[in-house]
């Protein structure tokens, strides 16, 4: 059971963290321990990548987690750490846009205060018709509504991500969709894909609540993100993928030469068992 006032207090905090300008950076998590190594980072907020912790759960990312274990996750990471935290729950796991408001309603026992919902279809097949994506976020509204938690709503439109359109059409199909959210009761809209700087402000200037964009290796730095008016930039499935290179490159020289190497410069067992309680 949740303490109501202290998690809308989070919530709060999670939706001041969002300045244009000054964006919330979120180092994506999976598990208790990443979440707890990037709350001593000074992470003002943990957020959760849904492609890391279905990796960590043993599924695909894009439709093959199921509902229940993505919950049960966000709750031990909710429980491992003392900041705001926000799930990716990829497009809701569900079918329907009621079902879409009972996945929020059980995000929202775990402690969590935001949460990513996005745009395309759980099977692969593409952008859902705007008008069921919006119900969608609407049904999510209601659902934190019923609740009392003024949750962070991310709507997350995946134009860029999937290709749809024409090259020069996407940002205005961005926009028309980024405003549709944002009438549904989007606190925010996440437009992963696109990494041109001039184009990010401009989606930024028409766009009249804090955005989010990816940020990655090649990409506009925080300063360019910054300069174009960007409220939050996350980084997916970026550590997850750093550490399971590290596993990857230990395992194949200890199957390989025999050599211990890349076991060099792990992170201390004391540290890491520090991190919980006795």
């Amino acid at each position: 059971m949740t303490n109501l006032t202290n998690q809308q207090e989070k919530a709060r905090l999670l939706h001041d963290l969002h300045r244009p300008g000054t964006p919330l950076v979120l180092a994506n998590v999976w598990d208790a321990a990443s979440a707890r190594l990037v709350e001593e980072a000074g992470a003002p907020a943990v957020a959760t990548a849904s492609a890391s912790v279905c990796w960590t759960l043993g599924a695909r990312d894009g439709g093959g987690l199921d509902r229940d274990r993505a919950i049960a996750q966000t709750a031990l990471i909710a429980s491992a750490v003392g900041l705001p935290v926000t799930a990716d729950l990829e497009s809701g796991f569900a079918e329907t846009a009621e079902g879409v408001g009972e996945t929020v309603t059980a995000l929202l026992a775990t402690g969590a205060v935001g949460v990513n919902l996005e745009d395309a279809a759980a099977d692969g097949s593409g952008l859902r018709p705007l008008a069921e994506a919006t119900a969608r976020i609407a049904a999510a509204r209601a659902a934190a509504e019923a609740a009392g938690i003024d949750l962070f709503l991310n709507a997350r439109t995946d134009v860029y991500m999937l290709g749809v359109g024409e090259p020069e059409q996407q940002l205005d199909l961005a926009i028309e969709r980024a405003l549709a959210y944002v009438g549904a009761g989007a606190s925010g809209v996440f437009l992963p894909g696109l990494g041109d700087a001039d184009a990010i402000a401009a989606f930024v200037k028409a766009v009249p609540v804090p955005v989010n964009v990816f940020g990655f290796p090649g990409g506009p730095s925080l300063a360019e993100l910054s300069a174009a008016g960007v409220a939050r930039v996350s980084f997916g499935p970026g550590l997850a993928k750093v550490a399971y290179a590290a596993v990857d490159r230990a395992a194949r020289e200890l199957y390989g030469s025999g050599g211990y190497g890349p076991l060099e410069g792990g992170l201390d067992y004391g540290r890491l068992n520090g991190l919980f309680p006795a």
